[in-house]
Order: structure tokens, then C-alpha cells, then sequence
């Protein structure tokens, strides 16, 4: 466990033993299904940890050539890739680095085939099955007018020639009832098609180590796949499952000020170090607190930049805050850390492992020099 004493503030701390209590979940149900998890790096790619993650998992994927990159030097096993658009100028260097790409039209796939048959590379195409449960617009990727893979109506078997591979995504932080449903859209609409690739992607956004999750189910649901499609390799690209309640966001209390209600001043900021938080929207859970009004004392948690939205909202506690207080944010560690901005300038929390012999270690301190790169 985490002691907080030894961990600087403002900080991302990964604690090591919950990291690989959810590679060691996934794992077990690649061996029980025969299916690959690779990790998607859009949710989780804290790159100091890549060591860790390549004992349980076969590769990472990418959406970009910076994060094919990152999975390529920093992990050192497989990569996949899948990009809305890919540009010529990057195109050559991603087949360098790839094993699978994913194609999100057949126009994309038709300006770079010949560059693709000539390489190593194993090709897919990404199809939009048209069902989805997600319910934030933000984050459905096949909601109406999405841009994300080949409806049906726009399927072109005559282009498959080539093609190894289907790619599809509809979930975001879900159990296995919706991915249920999911796959009998896909293979409604393009299973004629299914015998004759190598591989189908599930894509990502499987909850599969929250604790509510049905493991077996997916198991069976993986195997009966593989069964009634031989010799197809199926792969899940979860990024949330990987670092799910893996760690935390330190901050401090760094003023006090009151206007009709008490408000603290944190040295972190929901707009550029959380900015998830009001995309998606919600509220995260900071630790020993409650809801507004729920236990004595209630405050305004607020940002340290200038953006007078930089709010993250009302918690209460037992006991008053007072300046130099730590403020715990749960599960801030997947999805949170990759959208950080430096947006302000204002100073980017370190990051850091709490590790299996109970050490804190330091992995990360961000300069002035990184924020001056960035513009």
C-alpha cells in the first residue's frame, strides 16, 4: 500500500503490485480463451511501466505514429496501428514499425496498398457494426454520423482483396453484455466475410478487471467465436483495464478563500491535468471525502490556473481543510494521465511507482524546457 508520506505533491503515483493484479487477469484470460490482449495506449501509456506490462502482454496499440513509436522502443514486442487518416509522409516509417495496421476506409486502404502488399505488415479494415450502448455522445464510436470504420451500406467486398483482418470498437469502460451485443451486429452484417481474414480486433473499452466484470463470460464468448470461425485470431486492445484503480493523483491544499461557500485552491487543475473529467463529465472520487453536505465541511475543490471553469466540485469531509492538506483523487492513472496538458504553464505533477518492495520511485519531473518544446 501506498504510504503517501514519501510521495511529492502534485503527483501521479502508479502503485506496482495493482498493476500487475489487473496484467495478471488479463492474462489468464488470453490463456483460457486463446485470444491476445495488447494494450492500447490511448488509455494507458505510462512507458516506465512497459517492462512490466511485456511479462503478461504480447504487444501494445497504437493510434499514431508517435505512440507506434513509443510501443516499439519502449516495449520492444508487437504493434498494432489504427488511425482515422494516415499521412504519406509518416506512412513509410509506420510499416517499419507495425505488424498489423487498420484501415478506417477502403479509400486509405486503396492509396497505400501497394505499399502494404510489398511489406511485412498484415492489413485489416475497421467496420462500424452500428451498435453501441455507450451513452456519452463524446465517446461512442459508432454513434450517428461517426466517422469511425465501413457501415454496411458503404462495405465494398470487391476491395477486400489483400485485407487480413476486420477491426471494430463500440465500447467504452463496459462488461461483456455489451460486447455480446456488439458481436452479433458485426457478424449479422459482415460475418460472410469472416473465414476468409486471419484476424478480428474486438477493439478496446472491455472493463474486464473492475471487479463487477464477467470473466468467464468472455472467456466463453471469445471460444465460441474461435469455434465457429477456425484458425481466426481474435484480439482485445482494452487501455483502462490495464491501469483501472492502478494509482492515484496527489495533490495539496494550496489556499483557502470563501465567496458565499468555502473554496480551496488545489496545486492541480481539472482543466489541464484532468481534463477527462469534463469531457466526459464526471466527478472523481477523492479519498475520505463525500458529497456536498454529506459530512461537516463542505468546499469548492478548485484548479490553480486562471480558467475560471477550472472547477472540479463540491466534496465535504469531517474535519476542515487546511493549507497544506493532501488531496487524494482516485483512478486518475488510465485515460487521466495521457490527456494532461500544460495548458497555463502551470506546473505538471511528477510521476512516479510506488513499488513491490514498498519504495517510492520517481520516474518522471517534468521542466520548463518540456513546456517551452510544446508551443
Amino acid at each position: 500500500m501506498i504510504d503517501y508520506r514519501f510521495v511529492p505533491s502534485p503527483c501521479f503515483v502508479l502503485e506496482e503490485t495493482r498493476l500487475r493484479h489487473n496484467l495478471e487477469i488479463l492474462d489468464y484470460v488470453q490463456k483460457k480463451s486463446g485470444a491476445k490482449i495488447i494494450c492500447a495506449l490511448k488509455g494507458f501509456s505510462m512507458w516506465s511501466t512497459f517492462p512490466i506490462v511485456a511479462e503478461y502482454l504480447p504487444g501494445a496499440t497504437a493510434s499514431s505514429l508517435n505512440e507506434a513509436l513509443l510501443a516499439k522502443n519502449e516495449m520492444k514486442k508487437e504493434v498494432h496501428v489504427f488511425a482515422p487518416l494516415y499521412e504519406d509522409q509518416e506512412m513509410d516509417q509506420i510499416i517499419s514499425i507495425a505488424d498489423h495496421i487498420s484501415f478506417n476506409s477502403f479509400s486509405q486502404w486503396q492509396h497505400f496498398k501497394n505499399k502494404i502488399i510489398k511489406s511485412k505488415v498484415s492489413p485489416g479494415i475497421r467496420v462500424n457494426p452500428e451498435s453501441s450502448t455507450v451513452e456519452t455522445d463524446l465517446y461512442n464510436p459508432c454513434g450517428r454520423f461517426s466517422r469511425l470504420g465501413v457501415t454496411q451500406k458503404e462495405f465494398k467486398p470487391e476491395l477486400l482483396e489483400g485485407l487480413e483482418g476486420f477491426h471494430f470498437h463500440a465500447l467504452c469502460e463496459q462488461n461483456v453484455d455489451a460486447l455480446e451485443s456488439v458481436l452479433e451486429a458485426f457478424e449479422k452484417k459482415f460475418g460472410a466475410w469472416i473465414p476468409q481474414m486471419k484476424w478480428v480486433n474486438f477493439g478496446g473499452g472491455h472493463h474486464i478487471t473492475r471487479k463487477d466484470y464477467e470473466v468467464e463470460k468472455l472467456i466463453q464468448l471469445i471460444v465460441s467465436f474461435k469455434k465457429r470461425y477456425p484458425g481466426i485470431d481474435v484480439i482485445l486492445e482494452p487501455g483502462e483495464a490495464v491501469g483501472w484503480q492502478t494509482g492515484e493523483l496527489v495533490a495539496t491544499v494550496g489556499d483557502l478563500v470563501y465567496n458565499e461557500l468555502d473554496i480551496a485552491i488545489l496545486n492541480i487543475s481539472v482543466s489541464a491535468h484532468m481534463p477527462d473529467c469534463l469531457e466526459m463529465p464526471y466527478r472523481p472520487m477523492v479519498r475520505g471525502s463525500g458529497l456536498a453536505q454529506e459530512k461537516k465541511f463542505t468546499y469548492k475543490l478548485t484548479g490553480n490556473t486562471c480558467l475560471a471553469g477550472d472547477v472540479i466540485g463540491d466534496y465535504s469531509f469531517d474535519e476542515p481543510l487546511k493549507v497544506g492538506d493532501q488531496i487524494i483523487f482516485e483512478d486518475m492513472i488510465h485515460y487521466t494521465m495521457v490527456k494532461t496538458t500544460f495548458f497555463n504553464g502551470v506546473r505538471h505533477p511528477d510521476i512516479g511507482i510506488w513499488t513491490k518492495e514498498n519504495q517510492f520511485k520517481l520516474v518522471r519531473h517534468f521542466t520548463y524546457e518540456q513546456f517551452r518544446d510544446k508551443l
